[in-house]
C-alpha cells in the first residue's frame, strides 16, 4: 500500500538501526519515553527494541487515556448506568474496564443496564434525538485528539435543541502530564528511571501542534521529537533524540512533517476552546491529581455537563494493588514486572486497564512482547548449557 509500506521497509530499519549503533556513545546510556500508546504498540509489533543498541533503552508511558483513567471515575459511569432512566453511550475500549469491587461497564450491561458502544460522539447525539423520552449521556474521554469530536457533539446537540443530551467528560492533556513526569519524585530519584528525552505523541500534536512542548523541553532541558506511528517513524525519531543527546540539545523536533505542523488543527482548538474550559486539577491513574491536565463544559454550556445535571461526586477508590498498571505507566516499572501478568491478569481477565486498552502497554506486550522474552530466555538457557557443556 502506497504510503504505508515505504515507512515499513526493513532494510530501511536495519540501515538507521546500523546508524543509531554507530552513533551512540559507549560511555553513555540514553532512556527515552514514547508517550503515546500507539508508539508502545510500534514498538512491541515490530521488534523495534531488538534493533537498538544496548545502552538505548525505551520506557513506556502513560499515553493512553483509557489507562489513566482513575478507577473512581469508572465508578462513577458505572453508577450512571445503572439509573433507569440513563442510557450510557461509551467506546468500546472502555467496556471492560475495570473498576472497583470487580464491576465494569460490561457487566453492568450484562446486569440490565442500557450500556451502547458507539464509534462516534455523533452516535449518541443521533440516539437521543431519536429516543426523547431517555437521557442519554455520552462517556467522553481522550487526549487532545477526540476532544474536537466531543466538542462537536455538544455544538450538535445545542443546534438541535436537545435537552436529553448530556456529557460526562475526562479529556485530558497530554503536556501537562509529561510535566508531571518529569517532576515526579518516581521518575527523578530513582535511579534506574531516568529519562533523557520523549517521543512525542502522533495524533495529539495534529491538533495541537508542536508548540505547547516547548516550554518543558526548555525548563527541564528534555529533547522532544514527534513522530509517527510507523516503524521508520520511531526509529528515525529516536535516531533524533540520540543526535540531541550526544549534542547537549533540547530542541522540539518534528519528524512527523506529513501530519504534524507548528501550530496545529487551528479549527479544532477553536472548536474545544468554545466549548471547554481547564479543570484546576484531575486524578491520573498512576500520577496522581495533576494541575490543569483536564478540561471540564463551560457555563455556557453547563445544561449538558453531566456531574453538573446528575450531582455526580467522585469517590476516590483504589487499585487492585497487586496491580501494578500506576507504575507502569509512570514508567518505573515494565509490564513483565508485575507479578498479575500473564498469569491472573489477562486480556481475557484484565485485572487493570493497561491489560484492557488496545493503546495499553501490558496488552502490546501480551500480544507481541512476552512471545520476545520468551525466545531471549531459550537463547540464554542454550548459551548457559554450551558454556556449562565445555
Amino acid at each position: 500500500m502506497k504510503y504505508v509500506d515505504e515507512y515499513r521497509d526493513g532494510k530501511l530499519a536495519r540501515a538507521i538501526a546500523a546508524t543509531i549503533a554507530a552513533e551512540v556513545r559507549p560511555e553513555l546510556s540514553y532512556r527515552f519515553m514514547e508517550f503515546c500508546g500507539g508508539h508502545t504498540h510500534a514498538i512491541s509489533r515490530y521488534g523495534i527494541e531488538d534493533l537498538l543498541p544496548a545502552n538505548v533503552r525505551m520506557i513506556h508511558g502513560p499515553g493512553c487515556p483509557v489507562c489513566v483513567l482513575p478507577v473512581g471515575r469508572m465508578d462513577d459511569a458505572i453508577k450512571l448506568a445503572r439509573r433507569p432512566d440513563i442510557t450510557l453511550c461509551t467506546y468500546g475500549d472502555l467496556m471492560r474496564v475495570p473498576g472497583s469491587q470487580g464491576s465494569s461497564l460490561l457487566k453492568a450491561k450484562a446486569a440490565g443496564a442500557d450500556i451502547r458502544m458507539v464509534y462516534s460522539t455523533l452516535d449518541a447525539v443521533r440516539i437521543a434525538q431519536a429516543e426523547p423520552e431517555r437521557s442519554v449521556v455520552f462517556f467522553a474521554i481522550g487526549f487532545e485528539t477526540t476532544t474536537p469530536p466531543t466538542a462537536m457533539a455538544v455544538l450538535a446537540a445545542e443546534q438541535k435543541g436537545l435537552r436529553n443530551f448530556f456529557v460526562f467528560c475526562n479529556h485530558v492533556l497530554t503536556p501537562a502530564a509529561i510535566q508531571n513526569i518529569l517532576e515526579s519524585p518516581d521518575v527523578r530519584l530513582l535511579g534506574n528511571v531516568r529519562i533523557d528525552g520523549f517521543v512525542g505523541p502522533a495524533h495529539v500534536s495534529t491538533v495541537i501542534g508542536t508548540r505547547p512542548y516547548h516550554g518543558f523541553a526548555a525548563e527541564f532541558e528534555k529533547p522532544v521529537v514527534i513522530a509517527g506511528f510507523e516503524p521508520l517513524d520511531v526509529m528515525q525519531a529516536i535516531l533524533m533524540l540520540v543526535r540531541q543527546v550526544n549534542s547537549g540539545r533540547h530542541e522540539v523536533e518534528n519528524q512527523y512533517i506529513r501530519a504534524v505542523t507548528v501550530d496545529g488543527n487551528l479549527k479544532a482548538q477553536d472548536f474545544v476552546a468554545r466549548v471547554f474550559e481547564p479543570r484546576d486539577s484531575f486524578e491520573w491513574r498512576g500520577l496522581g491529581l495533576v494541575p490543569d491536565s483536564a478540561l471540564r463544559l463551560r457555563e455556557a454550556y453547563a445544561r449538558y455537563d453531566a456531574e453538573k445535571v446528575f450531582a455526580i461526586e467522585t469517590i476516590q477508590a483504589e487499585d487492585n494493588p497487586a496491580c501494578e498498571c500506576g507504575a507502569i505507566l509512570r514508567g518505573v516499572k515494565k509490564p513483565a514486572d508485575c507479578k498479575l501478568f500473564g498469569t491472573l491478569c489477562t486480556p481475557e481477565t484484565p485485572m487493570g486497564s493497561c491489560m484492557v486498552s488496545s493503546e495499553g502497554s501490558c496488552a502490546a506486550h501480551w500480544t507481541y512482547g512476552r512471545f520476545r522474552d520468551y525466545a531471549r530466555s531459550e537463547a540464554q538457557g542454550h548459551e548457559f548449557e554450551q558454556k556449562a557443556a565445555s
